[in-house]
């Protein structure tokens, strides 16, 4: 008890937080301010605190999940905002502080990664995006985008809304890719079809989506269907490694984060080959900011098995000497942060339907999720990367002009 009372002290000191043990006992750490919520953590357990010290996010997730403690003065959110913001990134040391034993135990954690074998990678993805459909629909935006949105207005949030902010996340994707009526565009792990059927709406070429998610597949085959671009926009559960192409351009939206450190150089040699010689490629995935690491215990068990975060640095080692060229990187600081706020509102408007689809744990374990990846993006090591990549230096223009004006105008049309 000593020794947990101890690490909440380090951790809360702004904001305040009371916690009550199992026996009655109880303790305060941190000092009231305006800007947080006073909470109360009641453990109704007597292993939480242990199970806390043992894996402190798998601990806290598993009792939560469970029903071992409850939160009074806020929810899941406003909890593990406290903690976030209490030990934000920026209030930590830089990697070049850290010894030598901690950077190579954090080498060798990486190195015994378990890869994302091809074996597995199909059942990896069932477990989170063969979810039933009526779950999706319930927090998502209209086009069922489940990645981060573009938010040019940050402080106009409730005025340009979740549908809004995923309209200009794809018109911001689709400038980078600079296309043409006609071209043929793969789009790696399109999810529920909406950003291939974006393209083809919107520019005019042809999609080829990929995506080992049969229950995407058969939403994303129905879209194409019922909008009658079928012979334009066409669907496959096939894995990447498997394509032919050409193709003149490559998307792929938080696929990356599925592929497996051991896999990096199969996969950008594969999009090499499957490019045209003047291909454009833009890949969009989470990312890193402090370097190489290991997927937490809490998402490996419940949400993305096999999955792992990359750092930039394991991306560009990963492209470098497969002929690709970078030829333009832009970080999304906030903006997921943004997303998964909303998500987490229309998460919680929808407690009863979730709950009938599933139980209450399962309620518990998703509002958990997205709590973490919120504040992860709002004061941890997280952000949003997209990375452009071309065969020829001399395929795009060599400003990113081209890029603003594209994307105004294709706001504009979708405006109107």
């Amino acid at each position: 008890m000593k020794i947990f009372e101890r690490i909440l002290r380090r951790l809360v000191s702004q904001g305040q937080l009371t916690v009550i043990y199992h026996d009655g006992s109880s303790s305060t750490v941190g000092t009231p301010d305006p800007a947080f919520p006073g909470l109360t953590l009641t453990f109704l357990d007597s292993r939480v605190p242990l199970d806390i010290l043992k894996d402190p996010r798998l601990g806290m997730a598993e009792a939560y999940i469970d029903g071992r403690v409850a939160i009074e003065g806020g929810g899941i959110m406003e909890l593990i905002s406290l903690i976030r913001v209490n030990n934000a990134w920026e209030k930590g040391r830089s990697i070049s502080s850290r010894g030598p034993l901690k950077r190579g135990f954090k080498a060798l954690r990486q190195t015994l990664w378990r890869a994302n074998h091809r074996s597995r990678a199909k059942a990896n993805v069932a477990h989170h995006y063969d979810l039933s459909g009526a779950l999706y629909a319930l927090f998502l935006d209209k086009d069922r985008q489940y990645s981060c949105a573009y938010w040019p207005d940050a402080d106009n949030r409730a005025g340009i809304g979740l549908e809004q902010a995923q309209e200009d996340k794809k018109a911001h994707i689709a400038a980078k890719l600079l296309l043409k009526p006609g071209m043929k565009v793969l789009d790696i792990g399109c999810g529920w079809g909406g950003m291939a059927l974006y393209l083809h709406r919107t520019c005019g070429v042809d999609v080829t989506g990929i995506t080992l998610s049969e229950e995407q597949l058969k939403v994303a085959r129905q879209r194409a269907q019922e909008a009658g671009v079928s012979d334009h926009v066409r669907f496959e559960l096939i894995d990447y490694r498997d394509m032919n192409g050409p193709f003149d351009r490559i998307v792929s939206v938080g696929m990356f984060e599925h592929v497996g450190t051991a896999h990096y150089r199969t996969f950008f040699n594969k999009c090499r080959d499957l490019l045209t010689p003047d291909g454009v490629m833009l890949l969009h995935t989470i990312g890193r900011i402090d370097g190489p690491g290991i997927t937490d215990a809490f998402t490996q068990k419940y949400i993305f098995p096999g999955g792992y975060i990359p750092a930039l640095s394991e991306m560009l080692r990963g492209s470098e000497g497969t002929r690709l060229m970078v030829t333009d990187v832009e970080v999304l600081r906030l903006h997921y942060a943004l997303t998964i706020r909303e998500w987490y509102k229309r998460t919680m408007e929808h407690r009863e339907e979730i709950v009938a689809l599933y139980d209450e744990s399962f309620f518990r374990l998703w509002t958990f999720y997205l709590a973490g990846a919120a504040t992860v993006f709002e004061h941890g090591g997280m952000v949003n990367y997209q990375v452009q990549y071309v065969r020829d230096r001399r395929t795009l223009p060599i400003t990113r002009d081209y890029m603003t004006e594209t994307e105004a105008a294709l706001r504009n049309s979708s405006a109107g």
